[in-house]
């Protein structure tokens, strides 16, 4: 079975091809700024010594999902994309949807539906859906949504303490994001530790750009950190994370920002960027060997509000299995890795320094009573098996 899994940004699509026999991937590549003046091509498949780039102009993402169709055809990868047997998209919210869904006219609905709620990603997704319709209109659809994993949270977690009616109004409530990577790094986690998902109790942390948290019960999700949209919790590259509301109110009474410059100041200006001029977190480390106070006080931040969020879910789960790093981040950051887990063996968690330092999958001391494991994630991959699932179990029900 061959599965294509789209990631469809505002101007780009990413795109990998899975023979889902070998868990192989055929292809990848990344096709950016479209619809500007010029946009940029990086395509390769497995028979490809080297990646092909060119700079192409792009008008819109319906010319991008063509180029990825050349590209396959001309590589005799596949025949065209209507010999696929499913395409997977990312579509970053997905409201209260608890599993992904073949893509039909109520589903898109659905999607448009909560536009107001990711008014960046939603449209983009739905550009990349239509444009895949349209040139591969007999191959199955799958919306994989990253709030999906986060929908068994209890009420009592997802439910903002603000008039309730409002929030059944306005579907005001948290629905956490990074759900595909959660997701997959708490079934590999169970893998590791032997035991059934299900009666696995771990916390998930995926650090990279984004930052998420998730506490995970008897392998379904009880909590996490990122709420209505992505801002929420951990303090991340250029987003603020957890800060007290009225901030906002202060902002925009003694600085005079309109809402939307301060949408721009949370989001894009704020987090590591913002405490000292960089989101890169090596670019971040480089500037502390070089002495620089603000850096220093960047990664502190960053480093303790990971801590605050893994004492909390403490106190949910009651017992922990695991704590797992995931992302860019947490998978090549010893530094962080080490900052986060100092001082925390009165949790039964210690870190091993060799073993940390060589980024191993178990970094845990022979002491430790908590494994912490660092584990590779691969959403591609997670949408590649979910949509795969989903169709299998269509063709079942006939």
């Amino acid at each position: 079975m061959k599965i294509l899994v789209l990631n469809s940004g505002s101007s780009s699509i990413k795109f990998q091809l899975f023979s889902m026999k070998e868990r192989k991937v055929l292809a990848s590549g990344l096709i950016e700024q479209i619809g500007e003046p010029m946009g940029k091509i990086k395509l390769n498949s497995a028979q490809l010594k080297e990646p092909v780039t060119q700079k192409v102009v792009i008008p819109n993402h319906e010319h991008g999902i063509e180029i990825i169709s050349s590209f396959l055809i001309d590589n005799k990868i596949i025949k065209g994309l209507d010999a696929l047997d499913g395409i997977g998209h990312r579509v970053v919210h997905g409201g209260a949807f608890k599993e992904s869904q073949l893509i039909d006219d109520g589903i898109m609905q659905e999607i448009n539906k909560y536009i107001p709620l990711a008014p960046l990603h939603n449209p983009a997704n739905i550009s990349g859906i239509k444009a895949a319709e349209t040139e591969a209109p007999h191959v199955p659809q799958v919306a994989v949504f990253d709030t999906a994993f986060h929908q068994t949270m209890p009420p009592h977690a997802y439910t903002y303490a603000l008039p309730y009616d409002l929030c059944e109004k306005l579907h005001i409530r948290r629905y956490g994001f990074h759900g595909t990577s959660h997701g997959y790094i708490a079934e590999e986690a169970a893998k590791v530790l032997k035991k059934p998902l299900s009666k696995c109790n771990l916390i998930t942390l995926h650090l990279g750009g984004g930052a998420s948290a998730a506490a995970i019960k008897n392998g379904k999700c009880v909590d996490t950190s990122m709420g209505l949209s992505p801002l929420e919790g951990l303090v991340m590259g250029t987003r603020s994370g957890d800060l007290d509301p009225a901030i906002v109110f202060y902002l925009e009474r003694v600085e005079k920002l309109k809402p939307h410059e301060i949408d721009m100041l949370l989001n894009k200006q704020s987090g590591l960027k913002g405490i000292c001029g960089t989101n890169d977190l090596r670019e971040v480390e480089a500037k502390i060997r070089e002495g620089c106070e603000r850096a220093k006080l960047a990664f502190d931040m960053f480093c303790y509000r990971i801590k605050k969020y893994i004492g909390s879910y403490y106190a949910v789960l009651g017992r922990v299995d695991a704590i797992v790093f995931t992302g860019g981040i947490g998978e090549n950051s010893a530094s962080v890795r080490a900052q986060v887990c100092e001082g925390l063996s009165h949790f039964g968690i210690t870190l091993d320094t060799k073993r940390n330092a060589a980024n191993a999958t178990h970094i845990q001391s022979s002491k430790s009573e908590v494994e912490v494991l660092v584990i590779p994630t691969n959403e591609e991959f997670e949408i590649a098996k979910l949509t795969q699932h989903l169709i299998n179990e269509k063709h079942l029900k006939r």
